[in-house]
Protein backbone atom coordinates (compact mmCIF):
# COMPACT_ATOMS: atom_id res chain seq x y z
CA UNK A 1 0.00 0.00 0.00
CA UNK A 2 0.95 3.64 -0.40
CA UNK A 3 0.76 5.17 3.06
CA UNK A 4 0.81 8.86 3.95
CA UNK A 5 1.66 9.69 7.56
CA UNK A 6 0.48 13.27 7.93
CA UNK A 7 1.89 15.67 10.50
CA UNK A 8 4.67 13.32 11.59
CA UNK A 9 8.26 14.48 12.07
CA UNK A 10 9.45 11.46 14.11
CA UNK A 11 9.16 8.78 11.42
CA UNK A 12 7.77 6.32 13.99
CA UNK A 13 4.56 5.39 12.16
CA UNK A 14 6.15 5.79 8.72
CA UNK A 15 8.95 3.37 9.58
CA UNK A 16 6.57 0.82 11.14
CA UNK A 17 4.75 0.61 7.79
CA UNK A 18 8.01 0.50 5.81
CA UNK A 19 9.22 -2.43 7.96
CA UNK A 20 6.10 -4.32 6.89
CA UNK A 21 6.84 -3.71 3.19
CA UNK A 22 4.66 -0.69 2.46
CA UNK A 23 5.54 2.41 0.48
CA UNK A 24 5.18 4.99 3.27
CA UNK A 25 6.10 8.65 3.53
CA UNK A 26 5.81 11.08 6.41
CA UNK A 27 4.97 14.75 5.96
CA UNK A 28 5.39 17.66 8.33
CA UNK A 29 6.39 21.30 8.33
CA UNK A 30 9.40 20.15 10.38
CA UNK A 31 12.23 18.02 9.03
CA UNK A 32 12.14 14.33 9.94
CA UNK A 33 14.02 13.21 13.06
CA UNK A 34 15.02 9.93 11.43
CA UNK A 35 16.32 9.47 7.89
CA UNK A 36 13.61 8.13 5.59
CA UNK A 37 10.99 9.16 3.03
CA UNK A 38 9.71 12.54 4.21
CA UNK A 39 8.09 15.55 2.60
CA UNK A 40 8.84 18.73 4.50
CA UNK A 41 6.04 21.09 3.67
CA UNK A 42 2.27 21.49 3.54
CA UNK A 43 0.40 18.16 3.66
CA UNK A 44 -2.06 19.46 1.07
CA UNK A 45 0.77 19.68 -1.48
CA UNK A 46 0.85 15.85 -1.64
CA UNK A 47 -2.43 14.59 -0.15
CA UNK A 48 -3.91 13.86 -3.59
CA UNK A 49 -0.94 11.81 -4.84
CA UNK A 50 -2.73 8.45 -4.89
CA UNK A 51 -2.34 7.17 -1.33
CA UNK A 52 -4.31 4.12 -0.12
CA UNK A 53 -4.12 4.95 3.58
CA UNK A 54 -3.49 8.04 5.67
CA UNK A 55 -2.52 8.09 9.33
CA UNK A 56 -2.83 11.72 10.43
CA UNK A 57 -1.66 13.45 13.59
CA UNK A 58 -3.03 17.00 13.29
CA UNK A 59 -1.80 19.49 15.89
CA UNK A 60 -3.89 19.29 19.06
CA UNK A 61 -2.78 22.50 20.81
CA UNK A 62 -6.01 24.35 20.04
CA UNK A 63 -8.31 21.30 20.20
CA UNK A 64 -7.39 19.16 23.24
CA UNK A 65 -9.71 19.51 26.23
CA UNK A 66 -6.63 19.63 28.47
CA UNK A 67 -6.28 23.23 27.25
CA UNK A 68 -9.92 24.21 27.78
CA UNK A 69 -8.91 27.12 30.03
CA UNK A 70 -7.53 28.84 26.91
CA UNK A 71 -10.42 28.06 24.55
CA UNK A 72 -12.11 31.48 24.81
CA UNK A 73 -8.96 33.26 23.67
CA UNK A 74 -8.31 30.67 20.94
CA UNK A 75 -11.86 31.05 19.65
CA UNK A 76 -11.63 34.84 19.69
CA UNK A 77 -8.38 35.01 17.74
CA UNK A 78 -9.39 32.27 15.26
CA UNK A 79 -6.76 29.67 16.19
CA UNK A 80 -9.29 27.08 17.27
CA UNK A 81 -11.40 27.38 14.11
CA UNK A 82 -8.27 27.15 11.98
CA UNK A 83 -7.33 23.89 13.74
CA UNK A 84 -10.86 22.51 13.36
CA UNK A 85 -10.83 23.37 9.63
CA UNK A 86 -7.44 21.66 9.18
CA UNK A 87 -8.69 18.50 10.92
CA UNK A 88 -11.87 18.39 8.80
CA UNK A 89 -9.92 19.02 5.60
CA UNK A 90 -7.79 15.94 6.37
CA UNK A 91 -10.97 13.89 6.93
CA UNK A 92 -12.44 15.11 3.64
CA UNK A 93 -9.43 14.00 1.60
CA UNK A 94 -9.94 11.50 -1.22
CA UNK A 95 -7.76 8.88 0.48
CA UNK A 96 -9.91 5.71 0.77
CA UNK A 97 -8.84 4.74 4.32
CA UNK A 98 -7.69 6.90 7.18
CA UNK A 99 -7.10 7.20 10.90
CA UNK A 100 -6.92 10.66 12.40
CA UNK A 101 -5.35 10.65 15.85
CA UNK A 102 -5.77 13.27 18.58
CA UNK A 103 -6.15 13.39 22.35
CA UNK A 104 -9.61 13.82 23.84
CA UNK A 105 -10.68 17.02 22.13
CA UNK A 106 -13.51 19.25 20.99
CA UNK A 107 -13.63 17.33 17.70
CA UNK A 108 -15.94 14.85 19.45
CA UNK A 109 -18.45 17.68 19.77
CA UNK A 110 -17.87 19.84 16.69
CA UNK A 111 -17.47 16.95 14.25
CA UNK A 112 -18.23 13.47 15.55
CA UNK A 113 -17.31 11.01 18.28
CA UNK A 114 -14.13 9.02 17.63
CA UNK A 115 -14.45 5.42 16.48
CA UNK A 116 -12.12 4.32 19.25
CA UNK A 117 -10.10 5.54 22.22
CA UNK A 118 -6.84 3.69 22.83
CA UNK A 119 -4.22 3.78 25.59
CA UNK A 120 -0.45 3.10 25.40
CA UNK A 121 -0.82 0.30 27.97
CA UNK A 122 -2.88 -1.64 25.41
CA UNK A 123 0.29 -1.88 23.28
CA UNK A 124 2.99 -2.68 25.84
CA UNK A 125 3.77 0.78 27.27
CA UNK A 126 3.46 1.31 31.03
CA UNK A 127 1.69 4.64 30.58
CA UNK A 128 -1.75 6.25 30.33
CA UNK A 129 -2.62 8.72 27.60
CA UNK A 130 -6.09 8.53 26.09
CA UNK A 131 -5.81 8.81 22.32
CA UNK A 132 -8.86 9.13 20.08
CA UNK A 133 -8.96 7.59 16.61
CA UNK A 134 -11.39 8.82 13.99
CA UNK A 135 -11.27 6.24 11.22
CA UNK A 136 -12.69 5.55 7.78
CA UNK A 137 -12.87 2.00 6.38
CA UNK A 138 -10.51 0.59 9.02
CA UNK A 139 -11.21 -1.98 11.75
CA UNK A 140 -10.80 -1.04 15.39
CA UNK A 141 -7.22 -1.36 16.56
CA UNK A 142 -6.86 -4.46 18.74
CA UNK A 143 -4.73 -4.46 21.86
CA UNK A 144 -1.46 -6.26 21.14
CA UNK A 145 0.16 -6.33 24.60
CA UNK A 146 -2.07 -5.30 27.52
CA UNK A 147 0.07 -4.22 30.49
CA UNK A 148 -2.60 -2.25 32.37
CA UNK A 149 -2.37 -4.26 35.59
CA UNK A 150 1.40 -3.84 35.74
CA UNK A 151 1.11 -0.14 34.90
CA UNK A 152 -1.44 0.48 37.65
CA UNK A 153 1.19 -0.59 40.22
CA UNK A 154 3.30 2.43 39.24
CA UNK A 155 2.97 5.84 40.89
CA UNK A 156 0.75 8.25 38.96
CA UNK A 157 3.69 10.44 37.88
CA UNK A 158 5.25 7.39 36.17
CA UNK A 159 2.15 6.08 34.44
CA UNK A 160 1.19 9.60 33.35
CA UNK A 161 4.79 10.57 32.53
CA UNK A 162 3.89 12.86 29.65
CA UNK A 163 1.43 14.83 31.77
CA UNK A 164 4.10 15.41 34.41
CA UNK A 165 6.88 16.49 32.07
CA UNK A 166 8.43 19.72 33.29
CA UNK A 167 8.26 22.78 31.03
CA UNK A 168 10.88 22.73 28.30
CA UNK A 169 11.46 23.92 24.76
CA UNK A 170 10.69 20.47 23.33
CA UNK A 171 7.95 19.32 25.75
CA UNK A 172 5.34 19.53 22.96
CA UNK A 173 7.53 17.39 20.72
CA UNK A 174 8.04 14.70 23.34
CA UNK A 175 4.32 14.61 24.13
CA UNK A 176 3.31 14.33 20.46
CA UNK A 177 5.48 11.35 19.50
CA UNK A 178 3.54 8.15 18.75
CA UNK A 179 4.35 5.20 21.01
CA UNK A 180 6.22 2.48 19.11
CA UNK A 181 3.76 -0.24 20.17
CA UNK A 182 0.84 1.75 18.74
CA UNK A 183 2.73 2.42 15.48
CA UNK A 184 3.58 -1.28 15.15
CA UNK A 185 -0.05 -2.29 15.79
CA UNK A 186 -1.28 0.17 13.15
CA UNK A 187 1.16 -1.21 10.59
CA UNK A 188 0.38 -4.83 11.41
CA UNK A 189 -3.40 -4.52 11.63
CA UNK A 190 -4.08 -1.83 9.02
CA UNK A 191 -1.30 -2.69 6.60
Amino acid sequence: MRVLVACEYSGTVRDAFIKRGHDAISCDLLPTDVEGPHYQGDIFDIINDGFDLMIAHPPCTDLAVSGAAYFAKKRADGRQQKSIDFFIKLAESNIPKYAIENPVSIMSTVWRKPNQIIQPWMFGHLEQKATCLWTKDLPLLKSSNDVKNEMMLLPINKRQRLHYLPPSVDRWKIRSKTYQGIADAMAMQWG
